[in-house]
Formats: C-alpha cells, sequence, structure tokens
C-alpha cells in the first residue's frame, strides 16, 4: 500500500511539506512578498536620484560625490550575497529577510539626520546595503522553491514590483519633499520599508517529501525451498545437506556478501508494517554555502555572462538624461523618457516569463536572444538624434531589459546551469562575482566620457560587456552537455562490455565449498 504525504495546514511560523512542487499554493502569497520586496529595495535605490540635488546643496557636495552613495549601497549589496546565502542556510530564509528590513530602515532613518555626505556613505551605502543583500536574495531564493513548471513567468511577473516603484514613487517622494522637506520624506521612506519585515514574515519554509512505499514483506521461505533454488544454480544435489558439507553458497554465509540482519525478538504491535531499516538512507546535512559550483564549467560560463551583462544594465538609467539635454531636448521630455523606459520594462518581465513558461523550449537559448537584442538597442543610442528617436531607443532598450534582468537569476534554478537543488549557493557566488562590475561600470563608463567628452562612449562601452556577455551565455549549453554527454558515454562502455555485468556471487565459491568439505574431512579423520 502507498502512503501518500500531503501538504500539511501549519500555521504561519511553519514549514510547509509537500510531495512535490506545489506550483501554487502558498507561493502565491510568496510572490505578493516578492513584489512588495522588489518595489521597497530596488525601487527605491533607482528613485535616490530624486534627492540629489537636495544632498548636494544641503552638504555643499559635487554630484560624483553623492552619486557615490548609490554605488556604495549596490556594491555592499551585492558584495555580501554569499554572506546572505550563509545565514539562509543557517538561520532560514524568513528570519533574514526580517533582519534585512530592519537594517535597511534603521539605516534610511539615521540618514535623515545626516550631517555629511560620508554619514550617508555609512548609513545608507554600508548599513542600508546590507539589508537590501539581506532582503532581495532569500526572497528570490524561496519564491523558486515554491514553483517550478510556471516559475519563469511568476518570478517575471512578481519582479515588476521594482517597475511600477520606479514609475510611482519617483513623483510622489518629489510631490512629498515640497510638503516637508527631504529630511522628513526620507525618514517616511525609511519608515515605509519596514514592510519588508512584514514580507519575510511571510516566507514559510517550503520541504518537498517524496511518496513513500511501503510494503509488507513476504513470507519466508522454507530453508528446504531456499537451499533447492540455490543448488539448482550450483549444479549440486540437495542430499549435500546432510553429507556433513556447509553449504556457502547462501548469500548469508559468502564472505564479502554478509548483511548484518539480527531478527528481533520484539514482539510485533498489532496492525504494524515491518519496513526495512536501510530503506531511507540519511539525508545529507545542508551545507551553508555549496563552493561546489565553482567546478561546473558551466555556471562558471554564466558567471561571467552575468559580470559582462551587468555593464550594460545601468547606462540608460544615468546617461539618458545627460544625452537628451546634450541634444537639446528638455528636462520635462527626459523624465518622460525615463517613465517610458521604466513602463517598457514591466512589459518585458512579463513577457519574458510568459515565453520561457511554454513547453518544450529551452530557456538558455531563449536569454540569449534576449541579451543579444539588447545589445543592438545600447548601440542604437548614439544614432539617436532628436526626442522621438530617443524615446523610441528607450522603449525598446526597457522592453528587453525587462526580458533580462527578471530572468538572469532565477535561470540558475534550470538543468542547464545548476539546477534548483544549488540555486541558494549559486546565487550567492552569482551576485558576487556581478558586485565586480557593479563598482567598476560607472566609474569606467564616467572616465570615457570624461575623455571623449561625449555620452555616447558609455553606451558604446555598455553594448561591448553586453556582446561579451552573449558569447559567454552561448558557451553555457556546450559545457554543460559536453560534460554530461562524456560522463554517459564512459557509463555506456563499462555497461556494453563484453564480460557483462559481474555477477552477485563470487566465482570461485565452488572451490571455497569444496575447501570447506576437505577440511572438514581431515578434522573427521584425525579423530
Amino acid at each position: 500500500s502507498k502512503m501518500t504525504v500531503k501538504a500539511v495546514k501549519m500555521p504561519c511560523t511553519s514549514a510547509n511539506v509537500y510531495t512535490k512542487v506545489p506550483d501554487g499554493g502558498w507561493g502565491w502569497t510568496v510572490a505578493f512578498a516578492f513584489f512588495v520586496v522588489e518595489a521597497l529595495t530596488y525601487g527605491i535605490i533607482k528613485s535616490f536620484g530624486v534627492f540629489f540635488n537636495d544632498l548636494m546643496e544641503s552638504f555643499d557636495e559635487t554630484n560624483s560625490r553623492i552619486s557615490w552613495i548609490i554605488s556604495i549601497c549596490v556594491f555592499v549589496q551585492t558584495f555580501t550575497a554569499p554572506l546572505s546565502t550563509v545565514l539562509s542556510n543557517r538561520f532560514g530564509h524568513r528570519l533574514v529577510v526580517m533582519a534585512g528590513g530592519l537594517l535597511i530602515s534603521t539605516g534610511m532613518v539615521i540618514a535623515a539626520f545626516a550631517r555629511s555626505v560620508v554619514d550617508m556613505y555609512v548609513t545608507i551605502g554600508i548599513i542600508s546595503g546590507l539589508g537590501y543583500c539581506l532582503s532581495f536574495l532569500p526572497t528570490v531564493t524561496i519564491l523558486s522553491q515554491y514553483f517550478d513548471k510556471r516559475r519563469s513567468l511568476v518570478t517575471a511577473v512578481a519582479s515588476t514590483g521594482e517597475c511600477f516603484a520606479v514609475f510611482s514613487f519617483a513623483p510622489a517622494i518629489t510631490a512629498l519633499k515640497e510638503q516637508i522637506g527631504w529630511r522628513y520624506s526620507l525618514l517616511s521612506v525609511g519608515v515605509l520599508q519596514l514592510g519588508i519585515t512584514v514580507c519575510g514574515s511571510l516566507l514559510r519554509p517550503i520541504i518537498i517529501k517524496e511518496q513513500e512505499e511501503v510494503k509488507a514483506q513476504p513470507p519466508e521461505e522454507s530453508t528446504e525451498t531456499k537451499y533447492m533454488l540455490e543448488n539448482e544454480q550450483t549444479c549440486t544435489s540437495i542430499e549435500s545437506i546432510d553429507s556433513g558439507v556447509d553449504i556457502t553458497t547462501s548469500p548469508s554465509n559468502v564472505p564479502g556478501k554478509t548483511k548484518a540482519e539480527p531478527k528481533s525478538e520484539e514482539p510485533k504491535q498489532h496492525g504494524q508494517i515491518p519496513v526495512e531499516n536501510n530503506s531511507t538512507p540519511p539525508e545529507p546535512k545542508t551545507k551553508l554555502l555549496d563552493f561546489s559550483v565553482m567546478r561546473d564549467y558551466s555556471f562558471i560560463c554564466y558567471a561571467f555572462f552575468g559580470l559582462f551583462a551587468t555593464l550594460g544594465f545601468f547606462a540608460p538609467s544615468l546617461y539618458i538624461i545627460p544625452l537628451s539635454l546634450s541634444l537639446g531636448i528638455g528636462k520635462d521630455h527626459s523624465a518622460y523618457i525615463l517613465s517610458a523606459m521604466a513602463i517598457a520594462e514591466v512589459f518585458g518581465r512579463i513577457f519574458a516569463g510568459w515565453v520561457l513558461n511554454k513547453k518544450p523550449i529551452r530557456k538558455i537559448y531563449i536569454e540569449l536572444i534576449c541579451v543579444i537584442l539588447l545589445a543592438v538597442a545600447l548601440f542604437a543610442f548614439p544614432f539617436a538624434s532628436e526626442f522621438w528617436g530617443l524615446m523610441t531607443c528607450s522603449i525598446y532598450f526597457g522592453f528587453m531589459l525587462g526580458t533580462v534582468a527578471g530572468t538572469h537569476i532565477p535561470l540558475l534554478a534550470e538543468d542547464d546551469v545548476v539546477g534548483i537543488e544549488k540555486m541558494s549557493s549559486a546565487a550567492g557566488v552569482y551576485v558576487f562575482i556581478q558586485s565586480l562590475a557593479g563598482l567598476a561600470g560607472p566609474p569606467i563608463a564616467g572616465v570615457l566620457v570624461d575623455t571623449t567628452k561625449n555620452y555616447s562612449s558609455a553606451f558604446y562601452s555598455c553594448a561591448a560587456g553586453m556582446v561579451l556577455g552573449a558569447v559567454f551565455l552561448a558557451l553555457v549549453r556546450p559545457c554543460k552537455t559536453g560534460l554530461c554527454h562524456q560522463q554517459q558515454q564512459q557509463q555506456q562502455q563499462v555497461e556494453e562490455s563484453p564480460l557483462g555485468p559481474s555477477p552477485e556471487l563470487p566465482d570461485d565459491f565452488i572451490d571455497m565449498d569444496i575447501g570447506k568439505a576437505e577440511n572438514s574431512g581431515k578434522g573427521s579423520d584425525s579423530v
């Protein structure tokens, strides 16, 4: 009879137990939590530019020194990704996300009372940056565990919280500043970000237990029948049972095949079904951070893709307004370009999730096509010469950015990269590698702009990085299939060898019986 394990209805503080990935259930609540976390993390980071002019006037600092606040924040967020993985595996995703929400809110609230830009570096850059890391990565990791077939679509739709936040927070914060000033506005943002702790409390752990089959043991065969079957294979006579020669062809007597199976003398309870002790092997201990992914060539190529592709994520949001102003476009129209980019990114994320949700489809190839088209968008920006040209490029870039930005981390759970079992550790290492490009990308683009006196050079450098990322992404699937195919060929060669599989019993079992018979015969003669 089969024993099925159903989803266990437990309080909000307990784990959900399923026989397979639910593709729904409490996962919808986790998806909503991820939507809000996206809005209160990346949405706030991308909307922080509304405070730039106020900070420059209050602290009497340059634009570059103020911009280091977000640069340090993003670097700390990505650089500490392995720490987020270790803490999540040790204490669970819920506690880590709730602690991250507290850090984010604390950093923002203290920053509202800052007296210098260095105070901002510490409060928002380091304290809130660490909180962003502890909040975002565990949330997207546990969301991927709740979904399988719908994973791409659900993750893409939930990640649109960032886009809606950029579209709504910037004008809301601007209006709030006019009423209460930038300090109390920043304080209000910090209080609002306490909502991340509420979202963290909704992240129930999930446990997948396969269906267990418990079978009653068949009645034991009689000793004579067992020996008859054994001697039928060994071509010996059943009369040898009484001939004084020990039958050692039984698996319980053959050396090397002995299994200690002591018979329990305890009385069995009524209705109890006997289950073998060795039917369920002990579960291996979960590693806090599994660095074995660094030996996977497919993951190494994917990590290099993330490293170079990150160079192309930031350029339009940083330089689209300076580029438009250099072309004689007004500030109001430049703001419309950014809003159009954010709206297009929403549709791009949803479209990518819908396409990747189709079966059968090789998701890594769809991602490759999107990355190539994103590189084309970056190359197109320098050729725009008026408002509608920039608007068209921005909408196209926003749409393609949504297809890549909303799917590149969840794709780690696919078998073409590392799989769902190692996604937690792989995501930490992957985002850590991305931090190098996140920190070095803006200064490199800034140096190129200062050297050439042309904003187009920033877009060209980002497009070159995206092309390199596409090259490494194209190598992910060949690395995975090449290694797996080689292992399969070695296994087939062993199975198809002319000698065939080795028998269960040793080849010299007859000699062993004869030897024992001779020894027993000598012993009787001496007597």
